[in-house]
């Protein structure tokens, strides 16, 4: 089989099938990678450990901090513990949240009350917004254009004036 065709099937079962854990497996949040296809791993009560990535996920698919994984243990191991079976994306850990597996030490959702302030107050500062658009559209404010942070800024102090009598020195002395 040609690597094209094994990534195709390699993204075509992660993004296409929706997986449970089994009993021994479990769902970790990857924290960082350590080289040569090692990622510590975080669990949902707090214990860290290293994990594998198995040869058919690498150069095909890649994982980041923050991304979630379900792992099945290695018993043999001292540092790495456990061995990558499945990556989680977002469509996946709501399948896994709607089915109530989903542990309970990674939910980070603010209570509901929280959600309904701050969309009033988004509200509130989009009507003020639509106002201060108003008004800026009969002035050219420059304010808004992006600045280049990579450049200097250079502040030029001369006038209209000072530049009009230079222009009148250069042409008397170059007569």
């Amino acid at each position: 089989m040609s690597s094209a065709t094994k990534r195709k099937h390699v993204v075509k079962e992660v993004l296409g099938d929706f997986v449970t854990p089994t009993e021994n497996q479990q769902i970790v949040k990857v924290t960082g990678s350590r080289g040569n296809n090692l990622h510590e791993a975080v669990t949902a009560q707090g214990e860290t450990f290293l994990l594998s990535m198995p040869t058919k996920f690498r150069k095909n698919l890649w994982i980041k901090r923050g991304d979630y994984v379900i792992v099945d243990p290695i018993e043999e191991g001292e540092k790495v513990k456990a061995e990558i079976t499945f990556i989680l994306y977002k469509d996946h850990i709501r399948h896994l949240q709607t089915l109530q597996l989903w542990p309970d030490g990674f939910t980070e959702e603010p209570p509901t009350q929280e959600k309904t302030d701050t969309r009033e107050e988004k509200g509130e500062e989009r009507e003020g917004k639509e106002e201060e658009e108003e008004g800026s559209d009969s002035e050219d404010d420059e304010s808004d254009l992006f600045v280049n942070t990579n450049r200097c800024n250079y502040h030029y102090s001369e006038s209209e004036e000072e530049e009009s009598e230079d222009e009148g020195e250069r042409t008397e002395k170059g007569s």
